[in-house]
């Protein structure tokens, strides 16, 4: 009758070590990074302006240039590229050193190479060449560490202003536009090699805005 209950007594212990030892362990198991990134701003500048950074962007398809030429003054058809400018900050998922828990080490930093942009309309229209201009990707190199970290993108390309949807506003003086959000996604690692990624998103309206004088 001993005998029962120990065999009974030792089947439950190892019943709860079992339960206990993945909740333990799950995260030396996981593939993913231990440390996360956020995005406390992305903003965008049009081409024209390209100092000017704002919370949204209204992208000019044309935009006439006064240029001398030959002693004469001439307005000549030019096109921008426009630029987004992202701030990330680093976030631990587990703890840090002894002495600075919250803190990440040189382990946790995060760098940057990749970023993809994609347009989206919000009547659900979004055929790319059609209804918004192709995504893209584009490269960066950028590493996000104790302190906050500063990065400028191109986001919307030369080439997409020569293109369809957005060749065919060229002369509409602003009278028709195609409004959409630019959703970019950002992809990294953490200095062991895991993947990681953060999106941010910032309103684009895209026409043949008035020129500046």
């Amino acid at each position: 009758m001993n005998d029962s209950v120990s065999r009974v007594c030792a089947v439950a212990v190892c019943a709860a070590l079992i339960a206990v030892v993945p909740g333990c362990t799950a995260s030396t198991r996981t593939d993913s990074a231990s440390s996360y990134l956020m995005v406390d701003s992305f903003l965008a500048a049009s081409g024209v302006k390209p100092d000017t950074f704002g919370g949204s962007l209204a992208s000019d398809v044309l935009t006439y240039v006064k240029k001398d030429v030959g002693g004469v003054q001439v307005l000549v058809p030019t096109v921008f590229e426009d630029a987004a400018q992202a701030t990330f900050r680093l976030g631990m998922k587990d703890p840090g050193t002894g002495t600075t828990p919250t803190a990440p080490s040189s382990a946790n930093y995060i760098t940057l190479t990749q970023y993809h942009v994609n347009f989206l309309r919000s009547d659900g229209r979004n055929t790319a060449g059609v209804d918004v201009p192709h995504p893209f990707d584009g490269a960066i190199t950028l590493t996000v560490g104790a302190s906050t970290a500063v990065t400028s993108i191109t986001l919307v390309r030369l080439q997409a202003k020569s293109e369809s949807p957005l060749k065919a506003l060229v002369g509409g003086n602003g009278s028709f536009a195609i409004a959409t959000v630019a959703e970019v996604t950002f992809y990294g690692k953490d200095q062991a090699g895991r993947q990681v990624s953060v999106v941010a998103r910032i309103s684009v309206n895209f026409a043949d805005w008035g020129d500046p004088s």
